[in-house]
């Protein structure tokens, strides 16, 4: 059959030179079936919800704190090796709509750790909402689609093997969820140590969530138990900051200039 051949885009472009990286990392999968009554409960006092990308994205944060190895990359330069870093660099994946076509844009948040939930939300709202020419990181990754393919790849591949340059340009982990619209990725792929997700969260509390990770920097038990982990500080420390605040009231507009400009 004869059909019509098109131009790739920009964001297709950059999708694709992330799949080129990605797909030589040796990734493998490590889920749990959580019960997030406690974090659930405390989330449905606030009158303004926060959203759960955001609850789940401090949560991987802390745990990143208790658990080095998610702190961990492996690179190739000066020679290969682990580094690790000292906080984590959250790398979220938002779908945008430019130029008539939905696309998939990265936006960093560096020590998101120590970030109040409300500063978090504000910025993923700003990277969701704002106009995407608005943000510094979405127009610097469209104009970088623009170079020619192998220059690209070669600033790509130096960016992910300078330790220092992968966590700024890259992050050191990265959340990916389609719960939103009651699915969920089996195998998503990053060129970084980790790539989270979760499926739809319950009435009840219970959803999977998943760990995708570089098997040259840690083995699947570590990853098990950081589950474990995991499970408690949302329903810990997550939960109990969200019943510290005052009902979600205070203002978050702030903590969205920074993303804007």
């Amino acid at each position: 059959m004869r059909g019509r051949a098109l131009k790739l885009s920009a964001s297709r472009r950059l999708v694709g030179d992330l799949m080129r990286f990605s797909i030589r990392v040796p990734r493998v999968t490590v889920q749990r079936q959580m019960n997030l009554g406690p974090l659930q409960q405390a989330r449905t006092t606030w009158l303004r919800k926060p959203s759960w990308t955001v609850l789940f994205l401090k949560g991987y944060a802390l745990l990143s704190q208790e658990v080095p190895e998610l702190r961990r990359a492996y690179v190739k330069l000066p020679r290969p090796q682990l580094y690790e870093y000292p906080l984590s660099v959250a790398s979220v994946a938002h779908e945008r709509e430019h130029e008539g076509e939905r696309i998939v844009l990265l936006s960093t948040i560096k020590d998101p750790e120590h970030r109040p939930i409300q500063e978090l939300e504000a910025l993923i709202l700003t990277a969701r909402s704002s106009p995407v020419l608005e943000i510094k990181e979405f127009r610097r990754a469209l104009k970088f689609a623009k170079a020619p393919g192998p220059l690209r790849w070669l600033l790509m591949w130096l960016g992910l093997n300078l330790p220092r340059q992968r966590a700024r340009r890259f992050g050191t982990f990265q959340l990916s969820v389609y719960s939103g619209l009651g699915a969920e990725s089996l195998n998503p792929l990053t060129p970084l140590t980790t790539i989270f997700n979760y499926g739809p969260i319950a009435e009840d509390g219970t959803v999977t969530v998943r760990i995708h990770y570089d098997h040259r920097v840690m083995d699947g038990a570590n990853v098990a138990r950081a589950l474990v982990q995991f499970e408690r500080i949302l329903n810990g420390e997550i939960a109990d900051e969200l019943r510290s605040r005052d009902q979600g009231e205070a203002t978050i507009g702030k903590a969205a200039s920074g993303m804007a400009t």
